[in-house]
């Protein structure tokens, strides 16, 4: 128990200097620690970043383009079906980037906030001295609205890099499933890109544009 009351006591003490302020602060870093770990447990479920990831809207491609070949006028309807089916997979996994995007944000704002209030009251106090100006105070009331700003800026600036890291795995797997339909659906297309562009590089050479050769 002892192990447990002095940390909670350092918190207590903690609230008790920073205010409502930083009790708001250390609530939007509750909510984005939660959101954080629950990206990292649905983008592992998904296995993010692996030819895993695609599996089910390539399965549904090979579905639709079997189905394209006994029904030759449904290409524009077969492209739609995958174009919905990858654009709600994308939105699963952008689920809670605006919360994230809106703690990192707004945790400075509040800082900051906090840091005028916390400057308004150590003047006040100032002021109140009269004639015995005692430079502790207003160097300990300083110190403290300065705090709220520091929590604001801790809470602001992992959230935005977690925010960064989603955000990255989820073009690239975007990317992922924009290259595994375009392999099934128009193949032609794939390999005209792929190959060349695979080969040059091995040789050390780029293709060319035909109309910069």
């Amino acid at each position: 128990m002892k192990l447990l009351e002095s940390p909670i006591n350092r918190i207590q003490e903690f609230i008790a200097v920073g205010g409502p302020v930083v009790v708001l602060l250390l609530g939007l870093s509750v909510l984005a620690v939660a959101v954080v770990l629950f990206k990292l447990y649905q983008f592992k479920s998904l296995k993010l970043g692996t030819d895993q990831a695609v599996g089910d809207i390539s399965a549904l491609a090979v579905r639709l383009k079997r189905y394209e070949i006994e029904h030759p006028s449904s290409r524009s309807d077969l492209e739609d079906t995958l174009a919905v089916s990858a654009n709600t997979q994308i939105k699963s996994l952008q689920s809670g980037f605006r919360i994230l995007d809106t703690i990192a944000q707004l945790a400075p704002l509040i800082g900051l906030f906090g840091t005028v209030l916390g400057m308004i009251t150590a003047f006040q106090a100032l002021q109140q001295s009269g004639n015995s100006v005692d430079p502790s105070i207003l160097a300990g009331g300083i110190w403290v609205a300065l705090l709220t700003t520091a929590v604001g800026l801790a809470v602001a600036m992992p959230t935005s890099i977690a925010l960064t890291y989603f955000e990255s795995q989820v073009e690239r797997h975007q990317l992922a499933i924009e290259l595994a339909v375009t392999r099934i659906i128009n193949p032609v297309a794939h390999m005209a890109f792929d190959v060349p562009r695979t080969r040059n590089a091995k040789a050390g050479v780029w293709p060319v544009p035909a109309d910069a050769a």
